[in-house]
């Protein structure tokens, strides 16, 4: 049952296929973060005019050290960041993802939604409006409206200390507590009975409200202190979200239980410390995940524990290898702990070409999840996803003027004992594959407009076949404002 889940991962690689031969620049090299400027949007070579600055979108995030913030008055001792360096350590601040996580370091550069600055807040989300329809006897048909708004500020004391302050919030709870149709995926509950089963379950409201303090010890090391009430523990890569690989889907990954369901944590606090492209950090969080009712704060005793390593080999590398033993995570099964383990490797490209066509960039995440209960249930979970965005080669004129094209496709396989007429019942194999494909169009400055769509075929073991007639197909088309 395995074998089509693997054909599915080779396909979804063709899009790295293109042979650099083709592409007239080679990618500039980003090593140096020092005095490091920013290209604009990939340009046609020979450019016939440089890339409009503000004109930034996925795939040409400004170097924000060539922004003006200003300072504070407060005598001086304060300083929103001027720097480009992060949050977290002496490094690259596009390497930086949610919570703690990291991203490819030009990752960051194309991953990043445009953004505006409101008041030293930098402030960017999008707002997608879905369309889902899902094939077979346990499929249903809904339109629902999910998505992020996110706002963050950072300051630096003279001492050298920086504090980052960080809120993110969701529409995602107006879609109603059972979720939206999505084959395969399953957790939670939406009335604290049931499981939800063939649904992805809607994010709180609040998915992050955070604070950070780091402090430089030399150019190449620092340490640092994180919390949240919700925050994000030291497990796994970045939410599928903030993945650059996978942030132009609107569609949750079935793995999203194995990979990166802690990352709304009510109560997490983690210590870290940085060398050079290297980070190891520990988190104590509440293992409990969001109940039902999405709009609340809630709170508990920190009661669990992850550790994760991170490495970035080069600008266009992200490695991470996670532990995470979890106390009582499921409200229905109280009396079951978990441990988790996590391994990713993320990767992305920007390239340059003499046509649009060949100007964007490459994203790819491979993952390898597991979860291992109290109750001797082991269960894995694979996945490997990719984009490839490029310039509109109709309407380009040079530069980057927020006309795209964006091509993503996803493929992962779980064993599950979440999807029989018992829960928990006998373990299953099934595996799924999508592929997507959206259009943006720039509206004004600060706000592009996308329009996409995406099918997705399921794989079924023989014992969940006849509850699912044979392997059903599904589908979304969506619309999405993305604003900054």
């Amino acid at each position: 049952m395995m074998k089509p889940a693997l054909i599915a991962s080779a396909i979804i690689l063709v899009p790295s296929a293109m042979a650099p031969s083709a592409m007239a620049q080679q990618q500039p090299d980003h090593s140096g973060h020092e005095g490091h400027e920013m290209p604009a949007m990939p340009q046609q070579a020979p450019p016939q005019k440089p890339a409009d600055e503000h004109a930034g979108h996925d795939m040409s995030q400004m170097d924000h050290s060539q922004m003006d913030h200003g300072e504070m008055d407060d005598g001086d001792r304060i300083v929103f960041s001027e720097g480009s360096d992060g949050a977290l350590g002496p490094y690259d601040e596009q390497r930086e993802s949610s919570g703690t996580s990291w991203v490819p370091d030009d990752g960051g550069r194309t991953s990043y939604m445009p953004h505006i600055m409101a008041g030293g807040w930098m402030i960017h989300g999008h707002i997608d409006g879905v369309y889902s329809s899902q094939g077979g006897p346990r499929g249903d048909d809904k339109a629902f409206v999910g998505g992020m708004l996110m706002a963050m500020n950072q300051f630096r004391f003279d001492s050298g200390d920086k504090v980052q302050l960080r809120a993110m919030v969701s529409p995602d709870p107006f879609m109603g507590k059972s979720g939206y149709p999505l084959l395969l995926a399953a957790g939670e509950t939406a009335d604290g009975v049931q499981p939800l089963v063939d649904r992805q379950h809607p994010h709180d409201l609040f998915m992050e409200l955070s604070a950070s303090w780091a402090r430089d010890l030399s150019d190449t090391d620092s340490v640092f202190v994180y919390a949240g009430l919700p925050g994000e523990p030291a497990f796994g890569p970045p939410p599928f979200m903030h993945r650059p690989a996978a942030q132009m889907s609107p569609e949750a990954p079935i793995t999203h239980h194995w990979l990166d369901s802690t990352h709304i944590t009510y109560g997490v606090a983690t210590a870290g410390y940085v060398h050079d492209r290297f980070k190891i950090e520990a988190s104590r969080f509440r293992g409990r995940e969001p109940d039902e009712d999405r709009y609340d704060i809630e709170t508990g005793e920190l009661d669990s524990t992850a550790v994760r390593l991170s490495w970035n080999p080069g600008d266009n590398w992200a490695l991470q290898a996670s532990w995470a033993d979890v106390t009582s995570p499921e409200q229905l099964e109280p009396d079951v702990d978990v441990t988790k383990y996590s391994a990713s490797v993320m990767y992305s490209w920007e390239f340059y070409g003499n046509e649009p066509w060949l100007s964007g960039h490459f994203d790819l995440t491979a993952a390898y999840g597991r979860k291992e209960s109290t109750e001797d249930v082991g269960l894995d979970a694979w996945l490997v996803e990719a984009s490839r965005t490029f310039l509109d080669p109709f309407v380009s004129d040079g530069g980057d003027n927020g006309e795209h094209w964006t091509i993503f496709a996803r493929a992962e396989a779980i064993e599950t004992d979440e999807l029989g007429l018992v829960h928990p019942g006998p373990v299953e194999n099934v595996a799924k594959f999508s592929l997507g494909l959206t259009r943006d169009f720039r509206l004004t400055e600060n706000v592009t407009l996308g329009v996409g769509a995406l099918v997705s075929h399921n794989w079924v073991s023989d014992a969940l076949s006849p509850l699912y007639d044979g392997d059903p197909n599904g589908g979304m088309a969506f619309v999405r404002l993305e604003i900054g």
